[in-house]
């Protein structure tokens, strides 16, 4: 219950009636500042009491004192001292520092000396005759008048003048009517100052108390404010602000002051129609002067984009005009920008920034979608990143996750604007290309990415050289919805990783047969590696000096039960990609092992090792296990890797030299010269033996071949290196003997023997034989391709018509001529446009051989060829 209300329903106690009076101290909830707040004003307007009672006394014609009077003097003093007390006390600022109600004491005495004075000084003027009573209280009541219209409401200071006053007429010669008048004055103004006093503290109270809401809110409001979860504005009627708040400013980085008078509109974007509103608009609601909630509309005077949410209310008077708009801010910058990282993440690949497979994928079926009755023009290329498994492995994923941020750059360089660039997941990427370009764009673009992607990258301090094979598919040619061409390009993928990975493939319909046949062989394998189907053969490397058989190479073999025997470069890929060379590398390993301890002593096996066992760091044990059950000295087992294992030159490749070599077993650079590393490593890597490849090999002795000299020079580094050479692929005499000539300490070929099974290898080492013995042609010759083609063969004038049986490039095998002699030249017609002259080597019966005058471009033949192969 309210002061107010009890003032008016309940007594008021003698404690609160001097509380309203002002002459006690208030308590805690509100001083009597609506009282000595007044004092100041009648400081200011006492002068006008002070010229009053002059006046007065000039009017009655009295002395103001009289010669030799000096108790008029002196009160004349007195009442001039206690006036100007009234004048110049209350605006004093420690008089104003005081309680209130020690100021209210201190007027309330100033005024009642002022009228007790005021009062004897008159009454001593006045001599006692018929009328003086009258002279006394007409200045008096004119004066004690101005004093109550001077003090106002604050009717106790009127009170203590007239109580001065009266006092004054008591103690001198008034008559019962001067004392009469000033007591019912008294009375009077006493019945309404003490009215006045519970009112006036009731009003007080309730202005604290609105007041201190008003400062609660005002705080809370500040704290909003600075919290930065909200702002507030405010508008005059023509729609210009009137406030603004602070935070609002600091964020838009303009002073408050130059904004307030600006329109409303000038510091916003308006007429934005976001999520919200609608077509509803911040200018139709400031125009139509209704209400608002939530409208999203751009900053306009930010540096950055920023954007809020405004609600508003429009302000009216109680008479129902409009003045002005009054509403709150927040700020959705964040919120937006959530919500645009959110969608950012839901189409682009968080690791790499490239479009993910959903956007990808939506991308793919608005290029392919059907317009004006046809579908769309596009080409999908799918890519897949070669060895890239080797480098997690070895170097770890977050190696790996940076590897693809630098190939997803590449790609992004490469492509440019010419189409969308796409992470499908892992190491798979995808490119878009919309619109139909033609096949010869397309396969130059795609052997730019090849030869970009194969560059090598530097990750973490180390060199990584990796490649990537690319299928493509275009639309409509290839399929005309989304699936089909992704499935497609997926089948063109195959076939370029079939391919020896590193090149680009399209699609062709006969993939799907290829694809189903490689999957139908990846069940095959794994079912002949757990059904133990699979076995080794062994192929002699012979010592070139002594020509005793120094060790064999094992070889993996598999004969499918309805396909026969199926190649090592058809399955090996199929192995790899799938995982199973793991298992598989170590069950050659523990068979070769196993076999070797059946061999002479002095002869050891080679195993080959791939890049996916060379990196799994139990590598180590598993050779030790094999040792051990097979009872095999260790440097007995010679294990050949390839160049590969270096792509990713780092501590844990030399920990894994170190940890092979303290085993004790030989190692082998296997493939020499064909892989993608440096020298660099030769000078760290342990290697015991650098194994020359085949490709240098065969052909070597043919005449104006350069494989002689690389040959040469790979000896000549291992010799200075301190580490055998083996030579592989020899299969004539005369490469055997430039072999033995450039200085390989080892040969390994057909020329001393094809591979063949364990019990063959103890057969041919009964007895403890070791010495082998070449075998095989003279020479080398140029690959011969077998075929059926008819020719025009030319003579004297003559043409004849023969068949040509095998063919290469410095000769062929002709039939349909009989007994020819040696030497006879001819011009033969192998294709149109294609005429050669040729002389016959030999003859028998229908058969001769010729040699070409010049080499033959064995591409030349192909069409035709297809055309009339039987």
């Amino acid at each position: 219950m309210s002061l107010m209300r009890a003032s008016s329903s309940e007594p008021v106690s003698p404690v609160t009636l001097l509380m309203a009076l002002g002459l006690t101290r208030s308590g805690t909830e509100v001083s009597a500042s609506w009282i000595s707040g007044a004092f100041v004003h009648i400081a200011r307007l006492w002068p006008l009491i002070l010229l009053a009672k002059i006046c007065m006394v000039m009017m009655l014609r009295l002395p103001f004192f009289r010669l030799g009077d000096g108790a008029q003097a002196g009160l004349l003093a007195l009442m001039l001292l206690f006036d100007g007390l009234v004048m110049i006390l209350p605006r004093q600022e420690r008089f104003r520092s005081l309680m209130p109600h020690v100021q209210n004491w201190a007027m309330l005495a100033m005024l009642f000396l002022s009228g007790l004075v005021y009062s004897l000084w008159l009454d001593g003027k006045v001599p006692a005759a018929p009328g003086a009573v009258l002279k006394l209280v007409v200045p008096e009541l004119v004066v004690a008048l101005l004093v109550a219209c001077i003090v106002g409401d604050r009717r106790l200071l009127g009170m203590s003048y007239l109580l001065g006053l009266l006092l004054a007429a008591m103690a001198a010669r008034a008559g019962l009517t001067q004392i009469a008048l000033l007591a019912s004055c008294m009375l009077v103004m006493a019945v309404a100052t003490v009215r006045q006093a519970s009112a006036d503290r009731d009003r007080a109270i309730a202005l604290h108390r609105q007041d201190l809401r008003a400062q609660r809110s005002d705080r809370l409001l500040q704290e909003h404010e600075r919290s930065g979860r909200g702002w507030f504005w405010e508008t005059d009627r023509q729609g210009c602000l009137t406030y603004i708040s602070d935070a609002l400013c600091e964020t838009l980085g303009v002073p408050c002051g130059s904004l307030i008078g600006r329109s409303f509109t000038d510091i916003l974007r308006h007429g934005d129609r976001q999520a919200g509103d609608g077509e509803r608009t911040l200018g139709f609601h400031l125009s139509a002067r209704t209400a608002f909630s939530e409208i999203a509309v751009c900053a306009a005077l930010s540096k950055e984009e920023r954007w809020w949410s405004i609600s508003g209310q429009p302000v009216f008077n109680e008479y129902g005009q409009f003045h002005g708009f009054r509403g709150s801010g927040t700020d959705l910058t964040e919120m937006r920008r959530s919500q645009a990282e959110v969608t950012r993440l839901a189409q682009y690949d968080s690791l790499t920034g490239l479009a993910n497979r959903i956007q990808m994928l939506r991308s793919l079926e608005q290029a392919v979608a059907v317009r004006h009755g046809r579908p769309g023009e596009c080409t999908l290329m799918m890519l897949d990143l070669d060895r890239f498994k080797s480098v997690n492995d070895s170097l770890g994923h977050p190696a790996g996750d940076a590897l693809l941020r630098q190939v997803s750059q590449r790609l992004q360089r490469v492509v440019g604007d010419k189409g969308l660039v796409g992470r499908q997941g892992g190491d798979e990427f995808k490119v878009l290309l919309p619109r139909n370009h033609d096949k010869a764009s397309l396969e130059l673009l795609a052997r730019t990415i090849i030869a970009t992607i194969s560059e090598p990258y530097m990750i973490e301090g180390t060199a990584v050289v990796i490649g990537v094979s690319i299928g493509m598919s275009v639309c409509p040619r290839d399929g005309v919805t989304a699936d089909a061409l992704i499935r497609n390009a997926d089948l063109a993928l195959y076939a370029a990783k079939g391919d020896g990975r590193g090149v680009h493939r399209f699609y062709a319909p006969e993939m799907h047969a290829d694809a189903e046949d490689r999957r139908q062989l990846e069940e095959d394998l794994r079912r002949a590696l757990a059904g133990d189907r699979l076995h080794l053969v062994y192929q002699p490397v012979v010592s070139s000096g002594t020509e005793q058989v120094t060790g064999y190479e094992a070889l993996l073999r598999w004969d499918h039960p309805t396909r026969g025997a199926i190649s090592p470069t058809m399955f090996i890929p199929i192995a790899e990609d799938t995982g199973l060379i793991a298992p598989l590398g170590e069950w050659v390993l523990r068979t070769a092992c196993l076999d070797a301890a059946q061999w002479p002593e002095g002869i050891r096996v080679a195993v080959n090792v791939s890049p996916t066992q060379f990196a799994n760091p139990g590598f180590p044990s598993t050779v030790m296990n094999a040792l051990a059950t097979a009872q095999l000295a260790p440097e007995r087992l010679e294990l050949e890797i390839t160049e590969s294992v270096f792509l990713n030159d780092d501590a844990d490749t030399d920990s894994m030299f170190a940890r092979l070599k303290a085993l004790g077993v030989r190692l082998a650079l296997d493939d020499f010269g064909t892989g993608y590393s440096s020298l660099g490593y030769l000078k760290k890597a342990p290697f015991d033996k650098i194994k020359i490849d085949q490709s240098f090999v065969r052909g070597a002795a043919m005449k104006g071949s350069r494989n002689s000299a690389i040959i040469k020079a790979i000896v000549s580094l291992a010799e200075a290196l301190g580490m055998d050479t083996t030579a592989e692929g020899a299969e004539t005499q005369d490469e055997l003997a430039l072999i033995r000539q450039l200085g390989c300490s080892h040969i390994q070929g057909y020329v001393y023997g094809r591979p063949m099974p364990n019990e063959d290898v103890l057969v041919a080492h009964r007895g403890g034989a070791t010495a082998a013995a070449p075998k095989g042609f003279l020479s080398s010759r140029p690959a011969r391709r077998t075929m059926l083609r008819t020719v025009a063969v030319h003579h004297d004038g003559h043409v004849y018509t023969g068949r040509v049986r095998n063919i290469s490039e410095t000769g062929a095998l002709i039939e349909g001529l009989w007994n020819v002699p040696p030497g006879t030249s001819f011009s033969i017609e192998l294709a149109e446009q294609l005429v050669v002259q040729a002389t016959a080597r030999w003859s028998k019966d229908d058969r001769m051989g010729v040699a070409f005058d010049r080499p033959v471009d064995q591409a030349a033949l192909r069409p035709q060829a297809r055309s009339l192969a039987s």
